[in-house]
């Protein structure tokens, strides 16, 4: 057992780059990832698992498609939303933002998208802090 805490200020303080997540600390066998994001992000899903997404800081647009429908939800500090296994989505923040994500660790973070990443986004399975 361990007897020390992981301050979420202090890990984002570590990096800068966007569309990046850290893993923050895991949970049984979930990780709970922290990212600084800025932009668009791309078009993707995981067929097997849902994604949590928590707004620390900023505003986040979640864009969603569904059944040949798209809607977007938009999120402000503090605010919480659950992409269901499966959905295609695409994350965006005009003016910035950190977030928090809870996923099975293992999970890539661009899910089943399978073009060619752009400059501003690693695809991983999450960094460790």
């Amino acid at each position: 057992m361990t007897s020390t805490s992981t301050n979420i200020d202090t890990v984002l303080n570590t990096f800068e780059e966007r569309w990046s997540p850290r893993i923050l600390t895991r949970v049984n066998d979930y990780d709970v990832r922290l990212a600084k994001v800025e932009g668009r992000y791309v078009w993707h899903s995981h067929p097997d698992t849902d994604e949590l997404f928590v707004v620390l800081e900023g505003s986040l647009d979640i864009h969603l498609r569904e059944s040949g429908a798209e809607t977007t939800v938009h999120l402000e500090r503090h605010d919480v939303f659950v992409v269901p296994r499966g959905v295609e989505h695409c994350p965006q923040s005009t003016g910035g933002a950190s977030i928090m994500m809870l996923e099975p660790a293992g999970t890539l973070s661009t899910g089943d998208y399978a073009g060619a990443i752009p400059d501003h986004i690693t695809s991983t399975t999450g960094i460790e802090a």
